[in-house]
């Protein structure tokens, strides 16, 4: 008879981080009273290995394939950022703030599914079955072929699933449903971690697409999702702007696809519409000539979008100026400020500058810096940049332009949507431009500032 042997160690709710004695402070994500105790019972935990033989070893060259393609999603969107489709036996993570859309976004996906005669079992352990029928005649669902269980008993689920044999099973959320006998309660971080274990190693088995939900909070009493981001196949977060109808599904681990796919969404009454052209939506709100705003066509994943990036400066009469970034990395604004001061001449030392991109979009790269630096000294200068211009480029430290890649595409989607002008690098010049679109060169960002605000001369 094997002995029980338990250690405790205190894990790090955000990123998942083990110590063997409390910290007030993770010296891995930088969080505050993160950590919580956690008992590892060696008995326990191998109890998660499921029944039956071994694996035996097999040479890669000997294994065999299934011919089991992607099942589709009736959701362009959603497929967009699962990589084409559902992998069979795929362990999908999907996260967000509460209330951000998670379980309708689910539910809507779910009832699609089912809609193409496959059975869908929906465990739901924060809201009973009748309140996610009510949910359903709220998005006009008609929900034949999918299953509602309200439970969170991990083996009762696990048990159901596999008489219903579904073609895909979803558990909202993974913080409610809990291990009988476990030494914690629902939602620790030990129960979140044990339950995510059981469905991965059931949905390997029986080879069924499995989707669970999990919030984080700010106070951190419930175990967040980063301690599942390794067990999982895909992890998908959900964002937005908490006054904004718009939602961005964008994937961050994906082992079948890319991790750059973005999917837009606006929620509205019958649920999550997907907004098939992303650029037009975020700048419907444009004017003709606003101060302070200037248009990128950025790369998300495999498409093209154009952004409108706001900037305001104003002078700071006390105190140190503040540097404030809303969608673009904080670094690449101060990089581009200080390039503006030194490179351009524009004297920025004693303003407060503002940037924000329109519709709750987030820019990471750097091709963002010139629509960053025009949108600046446009507000600087109270002056407009040029009408119908787009602008793409990265900034360097010795106020340089450097090119960015899949320029072509850009300068496409941009005259699609009617802009008759671009500003690029010199470097770049050698593009497939479009026949009604005039390219202006700038090989510094003094010579694109002066081409590209109205009133040239600075």
């Amino acid at each position: 008879m094997s002995k029980s042997s338990s250690k405790v160690v205190y894990v790090c709710k955000e990123c998942g981080k083990e110590s063997l004695k409390w910290l007030g402070k993770c010296p891995e994500c930088n969080q505050w009273n993160t950590f919580g105790e956690m008992t590892l019972n060696t008995t326990r935990a191998s109890s998660l290995r499921p029944a039956g033989p071994q694996a035996l070893p097999q040479e890669l060259s000997q294994v065999e394939l299934e011919a089991k393609a992607r099942r589709a999603i009736p959701l362009e969107e959603f497929n967009r950022v699962l990589g084409g489709g559902l992998v069979a036996g795929s362990l999908v993570l999907i996260s967000g703030d509460p209330g951000i859309g998670k379980s309708t976004l689910l539910l809507q996906a779910a009832a699609s599914i089912a809609d193409e005669r496959h059975r869908v079992v929906y465990v739901t352990g924060e809201e009973t079955a009748q309140q996610i029928k009510l949910r359903a005649q709220r998005l006009r669902l008609e929900g034949e072929g999918l299953f509602i269980m309200a439970e969170t008993d991990i083996d009762a689920v696990i048990e159901q699933a596999e008489q219903a044999k579904p073609a895909l099973v979803i558990i909202d959320s993974i913080q409610t449903v809990y291990i009988p006998g476990g030494e914690s309660a629902a939602g620790s971080v030990s129960q979140v971690r044990d339950c995510t274990m059981r469905m991965m190693q059931w949905a390997k088995t029986h080879g069924v697409p499995v989707f669970i939900s999990g919030h984080v909070t700010k106070e951190g009493a419930i175990a967040g999702p980063k301690v599942l981001e390794h067990i999982v196949d895909v992890v998908l977060y959900l964002e937005g702007e908490p006054f904004s109808a718009y939602r961005l599904l964008r994937c961050v681990k994906n082992r079948f696809g890319s991790t750059n796919e973005v999917g837009v969404f606006e929620m509205k009454e019958e649920g999550m519409v997907e907004v098939a052209n992303p650029s037009l939506a975020f700048l419907s709100q444009r004017g003709a000539e606003t101060v302070g705003s200037a248009v990128v066509p950025v790369i998300e994943g495999s498409r093209p979008l154009l952004v409108e990036i706001q900037a305001l400066t104003t002078i700071n009469s006390f105190g140190q100026p503040r540097r404030t970034a809303n969608g673009v990395d904080f670094n690449r604004l101060l990089l581009v400020t200080a390039v503006l001061s030194r490179r351009v001449g524009l004297k920025l030392g004693n303003q407060d500058i503002i940037v924000n991109v329109a519709g709750g979009l987030k820019v990471g790269e750097p091709a963002a810096d010139l629509g960053i630096a025009l949108a600046i000294a446009s507000s600087y200068k109270d002056a407009e940049v040029m009408p119908q211009t787009a602008a793409v480029g990265e900034v360097g430290l010795s106020g340089e332009l450097r090119p960015a890649p899949q320029m072509d595409r850009r300068l496409a989607e941009a005259a699609r949507l009617g802009f008759k002008k671009c500003i690029i690098p010199k470097t770049g010049a050698k593009v497939n431009a479009p026949k009604d679109m005039e390219i202006i060169i700038a090989g510094t960002l003094r010579e694109a500032v002066y081409k590209g605000v109205k009133g040239g001369g600075l």
